[in-house]
């Protein structure tokens, strides 16, 4: 059974399609989109040696073209801020009076135990405070 390479071509970007999926390496995708092409050249009647360079430089473009590119797009998004660290620089109301050993906040919609950043800072009930740090299970306060 003879088969024509531009199939041989298919099997082959299937083949790096494979990894692409397994990995989420893009890499093997640039390689599967070479393959494609080598494919289409192979069909219009090109040969191998069309083929192999239209397979090379088609992948080694989209490498260098899509790299940079995607590395630019991850190193420009703005890192957000979860868990604890979310909490450091917002408002809360004293619920109960604070001072340097302890008193509760309401944070982010719940009951935190709070203490002052300056022992001699004292905030009574009702009043606005920023949270500076999070030490424990304990908002530092001013």
């Amino acid at each position: 059974m003879d088969i024509n390479a531009w199939v041989w071509w298919l099997i082959g970007a299937v083949g790096l399609g494979i990894p692409l999926v397994l990995t989420a390496m893009p890499e093997f995708g640039m390689f599967a989109v070479g393959a494609v092409a080598a494919a289409v050249v192979a069909a219009l009647g090109g040969g191998i040696v069309a083929q192999v360079l239209v397979f090379v430089v088609v992948s080694v473009a989209l490498i260098a073209v899509v790299r940079p590119i995607a590395a630019r797009h991850r190193a420009s998004r703005p890192a957000h801020a979860t868990g604890i660290d979310a909490l450091k620089g917002r408002q809360a109301v004293v619920l109960e009076r604070v001072d340097g050993s302890g008193g509760r906040i309401k944070l982010a919609g719940e009951v935190w135990s709070a203490r002052s950043l300056d022992d001699d800072q004292v905030f009574e009930p009702g009043r606005q405070v920023d949270v500076v740090d999070i030490d424990g299970a304990t908002a530092v306060v001013m």
